[in-house]
């Protein structure tokens, strides 16, 4: 599929977008978006970002709306995504002045651990405690709750943090100061993942296939900076415990209809964003497309992700005459009827970005495999594609390689100018855009969505966290 066929299918001609009022294309976007979206997000952290009046330094607001949502707080687990982000941008040299940032986001974050909250204590289950106010106190009133993804992912960006400072000498200061937080957070992982959660979206209480894939992450990356830090008996027990999510989370998938089980409650059709942002946010570049962990490029998570973008075709307005298979809006799944039910921009981001990672994997690999399983999603750029694999430096297979490659890079270019067409002219991006008319709706400045829009500009640039431990891991069940 050519770029300006995806463009096309959004009402659009050539080979640029219409964006506020200027004919542009996507990598003109991602260069006016990307400065935009790094500024407003640093606007969201306390105490110095402009929207962040009041919070504590290193404490990331959700939104700077007060009503109709009020997300004027601070959850666990958007701001654990947002810094382990802003953690990669600081540990790979490309903004080394967010150390301080950086720090204080440590240091805020072992006093919310502590702070006693309507979960309990923090050795009593208060690590689920999903939300707290900007001032670090805590948030009382009734909630969904606990969310066990939370400390999962905080553990995840500070480890990242951790091992970078053991590259540079500073183990003291790991095993003194940063090793006792990332502990609390991976003890609560170990001894909590088979229990009940709320998901990420904060409706059922159940079992979340994100949740648990982000809990074997970080129980595995525990392992490893454990043995590092001569903790072996820890490192012993969180590999054991990631096997049994590892088996768990092999339960989610949907033998029949060939997509992953968002939760196992809530009685949905379970075609949810949670598996798609699953996947980005356990990208391992040197697992190659394996199934078990959802790789981006493993056929269960290829065929899930379009199971997930076709349920989408006929809910919006706004997608009304896209061509199958062309790209369209997405939102969290197809059911949803919060402020209306409207597409996400993180969600959207994050079938990009999905893309882009299995595209980097392709590429280091010089392979694309069909399997039976994923065979219908290639048929989208390859009709009448067979199960087998086709390499990049093969006489009898180049073409086709290069081929899907091209077609899928375009395909996933096409979600990028579906949020590019819906960003309003100042580059702010709110919770969600308006499902007929595209304007932005409900919170406003959402620091997730700013992140999302970060980590799929660079997947497109063919950029990762890099290696987590995902590579030849056994299911055993």
């Amino acid at each position: 599929m050519k770029l300006a066929t995806v463009l096309h299918s959004l009402g659009l001609t050539g080979s640029v977008l219409d964006f506020s009022k200027t004919i542009i294309s996507v990598d003109t976007y991602i260069a006016k978006e990307t400065p935009v979206a790094k500024s407003r997000l640093l606007a969201n952290i306390g105490p110095d970002g402009d929207k962040s009046h009041g919070a504590l330094a290193g404490i990331v607001i959700a939104s700077p709306s007060t009503k109709n949502p009020d997300y004027l707080y601070t959850w666990t687990r958007d701001s654990a995504l947002v810094f382990k982000l802003l953690i990669e941008d600081f540990v790979s040299g490309d903004d080394p002045s967010l150390r301080g940032l950086i720090d204080a986001y440590i240091s805020v974050e072992a006093t919310i651990q502590q702070t006693p909250n309507p979960s309990g204590p923090a050795g009593k289950g208060g690590l689920g405690e999903p939300k707290f106010n900007i001032d670090g106190s805590a948030f009382t009133d009734p909630w969904g709750r606990p969310q066990r993804d939370g400390p999962a992912l905080r553990a995840t960006a500070m480890m990242q943090y951790a091992e970078w400072l053991l590259k540079t000498g500073n183990s003291s200061y790991v095993k003194r100061s940063l090793w006792p937080i990332i502990q609390l957070d991976l003890d609560y992982v170990a001894t909590s993942w088979r229990q009940p959660t709320f998901d990420l979206w904060e409706e059922i209480n159940s079992e979340s296939f994100f949740t648990a894939v982000v809990q074997h992450r970080s129980l595995r990356e525990g392992s490893s900076l454990a043995v590092k830090l001569q903790q072996h008996a820890e490192s012993l027990k969180y590999n054991a415990q990631a096997d049994g999510v590892l088996c768990f989370m092999q339960s989610f998938w949907n033998p029949d209809r060939a997509y992953m089980r968002a939760n196992t409650g809530g009685g949905r059709s379970g075609l949810d964003s949670n598996t798609v942002l699953a996947s980005i946010h356990t990208f391992d570049p040197s697992a190659g497309c394996d199934t078990a962990t959802f790789q981006p490029c493993s056929d269960r998570a290829l065929s899930n992700l379009k199971k997930y973008v076709d349920s989408f075709r006929r809910v919006y307005a706004l997608n009304k005459g896209v061509r199958t298979p062309d790209p369209v809006a997405t939102g969290r799944y197809p059911e949803d009827v919060y402020f209306g039910g409207n597409p996400w921009y993180l969600a959207t981001l994050a079938v990009a970005e999905q893309l882009y990672d299995a595209l980097l994997t392709w590429h280091t690999l010089r392979a694309i495999t069909v399997t039976p399983i994923s065979q219908h999603f290639f048929t989208q750029f390859a009709p009448g594609i067979s199960p087998g694999t086709y390499r990049a430096d093969s006489n009898s297979t180049s073409s086709t390689y290069s081929h899907l490659s091209a077609a899928i890079r375009a395909h996933a270019d096409g979600f990028l100018a579906v949020v590019a067409r819906h960003t309003p002219p100042d580059g702010g991006l709110a919770e969600q855009f308006d499902k007929a008319s595209g304007a932005p709706a409900s919170a406003v400045d959402l620091t997730w969505s700013y992140a999302a829009a970060l980590t799929a500009f660079r997947a497109r640039k063919g950029g990762s966290s890099g290696a987590w431990g995902a590579k030849g891991l056994d299911v055993v069940c």
